[in-house]
């Protein structure tokens, strides 16, 4: 189990959190964590989940036999903090990282990194060799959104510049580089960039 800590500015303790497995049986914590999944992505990929529905069967999915579920909680049984989901592809040995929320009040402190340390923990023990994830740019917060990337796709990638705020900086400061892009992944001028580690 990861348990992280943080102090704020004037160095006051605040109450520590934890990541657990999404329990298939926590119906509130299930709702909690599509909602998030709602919210968190509305504003700048307002496709990827667009009815709380939708959301709801993101988090369904995440929970299939094989599949990983994690959330942060302050306390046990309190609110979803954050979750994150990943799902073996080639045999087990790459996996895909698959989503990764957190609450907008609770960004920046910790909890995005730690879910991702635990997934990269249980995927290590499963005998995974590989974690991926696409990023998509669907409202130009990368040099590479709204553009024709053809031709010569990799060397625009290559010189990739983050705008505003695109979570592809998240990624690298967590070990993930450039592994490609897909142009248009999700219209002209929205690109899915592709990143492993």
């Amino acid at each position: 189990m990861v348990r992280d800590t943080h102090l704020t500015k004037s160095a006051t303790r605040v109450p520590s959190w934890e990541i657990v497995e999404l329990d298939p049986e926590d119906g509130e914590g299930r709702r909690s964590a599509a909602r998030l999944l709602f919210d968190g992505f509305r504003e700048f990929w307002p496709a990827a989940w667009p009815t709380i529905e939708e959301a709801e069967a993101e988090v369904e999915d995440t929970l299939a036999p094989g599949k990983l579920a994690f959330v942060a909680r302050r306390d046990p049984g309190g609110a979803v903090l954050g979750w994150i989901g990943g799902q073996p592809m080639y045999d087990g040995h790459v996996w895909e990282l698959h989503p990764l929320v957190v609450a907008e009040g609770e960004r920046g402190k910790g909890i995005g990194r730690a879910l991702v340390a635990r997934l990269e923990e249980e995927i290590h023990t499963l005998g995974g060799l590989t974690l991926w994830v696409g990023t998509d740019d669907e409202a130009n917060l990368t040099s590479i959104g709204g553009m024709d990337l053809y031709p010569n796709v990799l060397a625009k990638l290559a010189r990739i510049e983050n705008r505003h705020g695109h979570p592809f900086a998240f990624y690298r400061t967590l070990g993930f580089e450039f592994a490609g892009v897909v142009p248009d992944a999700n219209g002209f001028g929205k690109p899915d960039i592709l990143m492993t580690k």
